[in-house]
């Protein structure tokens, strides 16, 4: 495989010796970094880094392609831990909806909302399906994400479930960044099952997780736990049943009311707690005992224009947060990790610091995969991104709605 370098980088962020766990609390302030830096890429891993100070000779370096990066950052790609990517069509009518008043959980209540992606998608090949979702996630690598996390959810019955999480098989598959797939039947209850929520709750634990486990199509079990859909009880008991097919659980916690999502995340040793803004200081004192992350997810606030989680509250008890897209066609379609960093210091008042660091680090450890990206450490995956020439880091967040790169680098080709 062709080697690499990169010399005369004016600042190398996030390097790190070893990264393998989150940063928690004060200390995602702190963002280690080489000023004036070289970096070595070899086999599309990150292969050596330093100072142009102490540059080595590369005379023993044959093939190798030089990249002048005078002006330019180099970073980590991001990790983005929650998104709903496969998905058909969009649901701009309800965009203007909400314009003209109504609110999401009405909308919801007249069958819009994920019953509505749901009917879309039901209708929509599994070919089709791939199609729409390759060019989304080819947009998002294109934006400076190299990680991905994508959730089912939006088929609601076995054979639609299966559907996507096909796809999302397909796109790992065809795909060269890491990407981890999370099944979320209990998302929504069907129209069929609207009176008997324990059939679904039944399809979903002893029909569709038997048939998923035998395609090895999901890593981790999600729930939307939220008033109208699924209680803590109901949780605890999905993400249980997803422990015996060796899934990890993951909870859509505290988005529209405080229903206990958080706690029964804890209760069952959930990698993260994803949204959170209905947080309460009891919640953030139940993290702090267990290795849940919180993970916030501004873009569904903004877009919805709901309460702000208590992202600063949850650093000051000493968390390691991190922040994702949740792109999806209702109340999150954008992908755009730059434009959430910009979020994160606008709205939530973190510093460009503690953002880098809840999208890169942190993110990675709330999808599991911080062995393999997060960070510039020795003989991780050379997933990463040149910035166009720009005056500091914190250029990033502050030109928001813009994406300060000039390229992305995956396995250590320009994507």
């Amino acid at each position: 495989m062709q080697k690499l370098l990169l010399k005369n980088i004016k600042q190398l962020l996030q390097v790190r010796a070893e990264a393998l766990k989150p940063i928690n609390g004060l200390s995602m302030k702190e963002l280690p970094l080489i000023e004036n830096a070289w970096l070595a890429i070899e086999e599309g891993r990150f292969a050596d880094y330093g100072s142009m100070s102490d540059f080595p000779g590369i005379s023993d370096w044959k093939g190798l392609d030089v990249l002048d990066c005078t002006g330019q950052i180099v970073m980590p790609c991001y990790a983005d831990s929650h998104t709903h990517i496969v998905y058909a069509g969009n649901r701009e009518a309800e965009f203007v909806d909400r314009i003209n008043g109504l609110s999401y959980e009405a909308i919801a209540q007249r069958g819009g909302g994920i019953l509505n992606s749901a009917a879309l998608l039901q209708q929509t090949s599994e070919n089709e399906l791939f199609d729409q979702s390759r060019e989304r996630l080819h947009e998002i690598i294109r934006l400076g994400t190299g990680a991905v996390e994508i959730k089912s959810g939006y088929g609601l019955n076995l054979e639609s479930e299966l559907k996507m999480l096909r796809v999302i098989k397909r796109l790992k598959e065809e795909t060269p960044i890491p990407i981890k797939a999370t099944f979320l039947g209990a998302h929504a209850l069907p129209q069929a099952y609207k009176t008997n929520k324990a059939a679904y709750i039944k399809l979903i634990t002893e029909t569709m997780l038997p048939a998923i486990a035998a395609e090895q199509l999901a890593d981790y079990i999600d729930v939307f736990c939220e008033n109208g859909y699924f209680t803590a009880e109901e949780t605890i008991h999905i993400l249980n049943a997803g422990k015996h097919y060796h899934l990890k659980g993951k909870v859509h916690a505290e988005q529209l009311s405080h229903s206990g999502g958080i706690a029964a995340g804890v209760a069952c040793g959930a990698i993260s707690v994803d949204h959170l803004e209905y947080c309460t200081k009891a919640d953030m004192q139940l993290l702090q005992q267990a290795q849940t992350i919180p993970t916030i997810l501004p873009g569904a606030a903004f877009f919805l224009n709901l309460p702000l989680p208590p992202a600063r509250q949850l650093i000051e008890h000493n968390l390691p947060v991190a922040f994702a897209s949740d792109y999806n066609p209702g109340s999150s379609p954008c992908g755009n990790m730059n434009l959430i960093m910009s979020l994160g210091c606008i709205q939530y008042k973190l510093s460009p610091e503690e953002m880098i660091n809840a999208c890169t680090i942190n993110s990675a450890a709330a999808m599991d995969v911080l062995n393999e990206v997060g960070s510039i450490t020795l003989g991780k995956r050379a997933n990463f991104i040149i910035t166009k020439p720009i005056s500091s880091y914190a250029y990033i967040p502050y030109a928001f709605g813009n994406a300060p790169i000039e390229a992305v680098y995956i396995n250590g080709l320009k994507f």
